[in-house]
């Protein structure tokens, strides 16, 4: 509902009690009312109490509250000319109107299901933060999530930014523990803590179930040891750690680890009983290690596995399957994602070899230029590897086979030798597989104009024929080949996910 409708309502409403009739926006129910007020940005929900008089307390009943600062920030065109005095006042605009729906809460019974803040960093977010404590000691809050941004992005800021940064946060932290106590999902980003400040969040948050740290460090090349009774979920992206430990995180069951700069292994895995799921995403510069998954992984034993090598250097060294058993024995979904075009998909089949309770394997290969450096000065500057992108497979796939895969899925296939080959060699290896799909080309919205349409538009009937024939001629397995159109997963771009 924009703020157009707003006016027109208000004044539908005006002319029907001047004629003595209630305005059928007060004849609904609060339950249709606060399901439609939960679809919509909370500054337009508290813009609706003009309405009718009905719609006054529906805000203080909502039973989900997402508040961000960015519904507050000056409707510019050009972002770049958002001043840090616009966001600060923006953090003061989003802090009175919390405090003006967190209050109108206090004769409501109904409980708080979700409480969800963003905001920045700053001396208005004091004032955030003591709200939420109150309502936290009055009222029954389910989920708690606070999304704490800075008012300078990644890459403006400097070292004293980030140390500044992590002094902000301890203000706030001293300032009002009892708001982090309740906490259930917690997203910093930009600051530079000391070690046992950064120990003592995760022990005062006792509830914490998601943690999200990007760009974040104890000072570069440092170490770090995770320990939490409740933690579920954890997402590390470009933290300058030399090693992070995850020494005790009995109910781990997700983790996202993106982009290091360590030259050895940058985590290694104590006691984490429940975890499930592992991302790993980098771009492999010449002074990064190859990574075992069999030492890495160590006493790990996974079902989903994803790697992201960002179209450059492959950066996981092959292995035997005696080596990858005791970690792969649980794996049943595989994602490789961003292979460069230029790499042979042979090596991939060591992981088939090493995961026999393997379901899924889906790869995209993808050389995403308007995300990879490609100024060569600036990729010997930063130390991009001047190798092969690829890396070399000596296992013999001849005699393996395969039973429990059943999908294979290929993002960016084309139709050459390299791609028919490895297609062949899957089914000769894997004897109940049931379904292959075949993905064109895929494109961004920024760079799809480069890319050849041909590239990226769905194969013609007579040339799916001839891959068809290419991939099947000669194997006695039958399996269905697919070619969906690969325009729904058209990628947009990667946005912070602390935003």
């Amino acid at each position: 509902m924009g703020i157009g409708r707003g006016k027109a309502n208000t004044r539908v409403a005006a002319k029907a009690s001047t004629h003595g009739q209630d305005d059928r926006l007060s004849k609904l129910p609060d339950h249709i009312l606060l399901a439609i007020l939960e679809q919509l940005d909370i500054r337009d929900a508290a813009r609706t109490m003009i309405l009718s008089k009905q719609w006054r307390h529906i805000p203080s009943m909502l039973s989900k509250l997402v508040i961000k600062v960015n519904s507050f920030e000056p409707n510019k065109d050009d972002r770049s000319k958002i001043t840090l005095d616009d966001l600060a006042r923006a953090n003061a605009t989003m802090g009175e109107a919390t405090k003006s729906i967190l209050s109108g809460r206090s004769i409501c019974r109904s409980a708080l299901h979700l409480l969800c803040l963003q905001f920045y960093l700053g001396e208005e977010s004091i004032s955030i933060a003591q709200t939420v404590a109150h309502t936290m000691e009055t009222q029954m809050v389910g989920s708690a999530e606070f999304a704490i941004l800075t008012k300078k992005k990644h890459g403006q800021c400097t070292e004293d930014d980030m140390l500044f940064h992590g002094r902000q946060l301890m203000s706030l932290f001293g300032a009002c523990p009892k708001a982090f106590v309740g906490l259930t999902c917690l997203k910093l980003e930009n600051v530079s803590l000391n070690e046992p400040d950064l120990l003592n969040i995760f022990s005062i948050c006792k509830r914490l179930g998601f943690l999200r740290l990007y760009n974040c460090d104890t000072g570069i090349l440092s170490s770090l040891e995770v320990e939490h009774p409740q933690l579920r979920e954890l997402e590390m992206d470009q933290c300058r750690f030399e090693r992070v430990h995850l020494k005790w995180l009995p109910k781990l069951t997700v983790l996202t680890f993106e982009i290091w700069i360590s030259q050895e292994d940058p985590l290694s895995f104590g006691y984490v009983p429940l975890l499930q799921s592992v991302s790993l995403t980098n771009i492999g510069l010449s002074w990064h290690k190859m990574l075992k998954l069999s030492e890495f992984l160590d006493s790990a034993t996974i079902s989903a596995l994803q790697l992201n090598f960002k179209s450059e250097k492959i950066w996981i060294q092959p292995e035997g399957p005696k080596q990858l058993f005791p970690v792969f024995s649980k794996l049943k979904i595989v994602k490789l994602i961003n292979v460069s075009e230029e790499c042979d998909l042979n090596w991939t089949m060591f992981i088939l070899q090493g995961a026999p309770s393997l379901e899924e394997l889906q790869i995209t290969v993808w050389d995403h230029f308007c995300e990879m450096m490609m100024v060569d000065e600036l990729r010997r500057q930063y130390a991009y590897s001047e190798e092969k992108k690829g890396v070399d497979w000596e296992g013999d796939p001849s005699d393996f086979k395969h039973h429990k895969l059943s999908v294979l899925k290929i993002f960016g296939f084309r139709p050459e030798d390299k791609f028919v080959r490895y297609v062949r060699s899957v089914i000769e290896a894997a004897v109940n597989l049931e379904d292959i799909f075949l993905f064109n080309k895929l494109v961004c919205e920024r760079c799809k104009d480069n890319v050849p349409k041909a590239s990226r538009c769905p194969w013609p009937k007579k040339q799916r024929f001839s891959i068809r024939n290419r991939i099947t001629n000669g194997l006695n397995l039958f399996v269905p080949i697919h070619f969906p159109s690969s325009s729904s997963h058209l990628c947009t771009g990667r946005s912070r996910s602390s935003h």
